[in-house]
């Protein structure tokens, strides 16, 4: 057949690029004192960034897990499959130390290059950082008991990827999961009705339905349960020390809007065997030490969509023409890629900036542990918020062509709204970091002496803390306020770390437009005089460089 046109301005698929080349990060490793970690983070982000990982990403989204309750004789066996595109990310985000290999790691700033590594490989799959990012999380909760810890840590922390069904003390590496949510009660997990029954070799029998388990593959999974002595926490096995499967059954994978590469289900467990991890009756503080880093991960989540908007957006807008010109010379598109491109920054650097009190954190700085008990909260409640509205537009620049799913961008869509669900939706969130204040208060004053380190620096940022300042002289209202005075917090928050660590033109753009009253809120209404060409150029990927 003949050709009956020539296909002209079209943009090239946007593949085979340095994901790590991001000034954002590359500034956050150097002002951390983390050079180290550069060269291997260029190693990664190459990786990411070729054609081939991209479409690994591609397979295991097109090609969702899926459930087989039994086998060809009528044996229950609840194994989930996977096309082999999810295990060979898994395989690769495990090699890369991306679990809980960071909690072994002897190397300065582990969290902070985790997490620096963990966003440029996130650009290939969002699911299968799911189970990756429990496993992480799963170390600090898991250690409330040591004799588990001694165990199991050394296997989760392990640099291979072991995804056969076996005990797991005889595994080369164990993948974690949580099961804490049911029916009733949602975020509400005092509600729980599961029972656990202690039994006399000190095990428990765990019985009951969760409505949401996430990776039920996973080797080992800790669960919230009703004990004696209140709501617990326990270790759960899929596969028992014996060689038995534990008594847990996949009523369902979850349909969801996004995130198909990764199997969310229903269980029921029925009398099955699991170990408590903590006190009976602290349930919610233990399993806490797991959900404060899966919160870290879903903010590094929501920013690193973010980047990967922004970027696809500039990269579409530098190849494509419309009215006789580039897109990226109309002074509109300018306006909205930059102000993707600053939300991008302030959520990506804030993002880091917590994995770095994270490291002080853990290395026994209290001052560090409360400052990031209330930045954590307020962060992962707004840039989680923001994740939406910012795929949105971002697809928007793109017209049709990122309508389709060719484009990838219907995928970030559709993930985007994840971040701000999982680990507590925006209420949740923001009552949280009411919460800190109430029973914390000495994070409120961290958070305030970290405001004031750029005093005097922005005039928008000053008027900004003050406002702040004077919004909690009403304590009665603030639960009725608390999505505002959160917001205000996280944007006080971003608007201080751009003054003082960020690229001057970024942190200019910040402040006037989200702190300074002169932005509409939605992308693309930057004031005048703000230097797009410069925050553009820093999030336009350089393909073939």
């Amino acid at each position: 057949m003949s050709a009956t046109h020539v296909v002209t301005n079209q943009v090239p698929p946007l593949v085979d690029f340095d994901a790590a080349d991001y000034p954002v990060i590359l500034e956050a490793l150097h002002r951390e004192g983390a050079d180290h970690a550069v060269e291997e983070l260029h190693e990664v982000g190459r990786l990411a960034g070729s054609a081939a990982s991209l479409e690994l990403g591609d397979l295991a989204e097109a090609h969702p897990p899926v459930l087989h309750t039994h086998d060809r004789y009528g044996n229950r066996i609840d194994e989930v499959k996977y096309d082999p595109s999810y295990h060979q990310l898994m395989t690769t985000a495990v090699s890369l130390g991306l679990h809980g290999a960071v909690w072994s790691d002897p190397r300065p700033n582990p969290h902070l290059t985790r997490a620096a590594r963990s966003s440029v490989w996130g650009i290939t799959d969002a699911g299968h950082g799911c189970p990756i990012s429990m496993t992480y999380a799963v170390v600090p909760a898991l250690r409330a008991n040591a004799d588990l810890a001694a165990d199991y840590e050394p296997l989760l922390s392990t640099l291979e990827y072991d995804p056969s069904l076996q005990a797991p003390l005889a595994k080369r590496g164990l993948i974690a999961g949580m099961s804490m949510t049911e029916k009733q009660g949602g975020s509400d997990v005092r509600a729980n009705r599961t029972e656990a029954v202690p039994q006399a070799d000190g095990s428990y029998r765990i019985t009951g339905h969760k409505w949401f388990t996430s990776a039920p593959m996973s080797d080992l999974l800790l669960v919230l349960a009703q004990a004696p002595g209140g709501l617990s926490c326990f270790f759960l096995p899929r596969v028992l020390p014996d060689g038995t499967r534990n008594a847990m059954a996949v009523q369902r994978l979850k349909d969801k809007l996004g995130n198909h590469s990764n199997a969310s289900s229903e269980v029921e467990y029925d009398n099955a065997t699991g170990w408590l991890v903590g006190e009976e009756g602290r349930g919610v503080p233990t399993i806490i030490e797991m959900v404060n880093m899966t919160r870290l991960d879903c903010t590094l989540g929501s920013a690193t969509g973010m980047r990967v908007g922004v970027q696809q957006a500039a990269h579409h807008a530098a190849h494509r023409s419309a009215f006789g010109a580039a897109l990226a010379d109309q002074p509109l598109m300018r306006n909205v890629l930059a102000d993707l491109a600053v939300e991008a920054e302030a959520s990506t650097t804030v993002a880091l900036w917590l994995a770095a009190l994270t490291d002080r954190a853990v290395a026994g700085d209290e001052q560090a542990s409360d400052l990031r008990r209330i930045s954590l909260a307020v962060s992962k409640y707004y840039v989680c918020k923001r994740g939406p509205v910012h795929a949105a537009e971002a697809l928007e620049c793109l017209g049709g062509n990122g309508y389709v799913e060719d484009s990838r961008m219907p995928r970030l869509y559709r993930e985007a709204p994840l971040m701000s669900v999982w680990e507590g939706s925006g209420n949740v969130a923001a009552l949280d970091a009411l919460r800190a204040m109430a029973r914390q208060p000495q994070t409120v004053q961290a958070l305030f002496d970290e405001l004031d380190q750029a005093a005097g620096a922005d005039a928008h940022l000053d008027a900004a803390v003050l406002r702040l300042k004077d919004s909690f002289t009403d304590v009665d209202s603030l639960q009725h306020r608390a999505r505002s005075v959160v917001g205000d917090m996280a944007l006080a928050l971003q608007g201080s770390l751009l003054v003082r660590h960020g690229h001057p033109a970024v942190a200019d753009a910040f402040t006037r437009s989200r702190l300074g009253g002169d932005w509409g809120s939605v992308f693309g209404t930057l004031p005048q005089g703000v230097d797009t060409a410069a925050i553009i150029e820093r999030a336009t990927p350089k393909v073939g460089s």
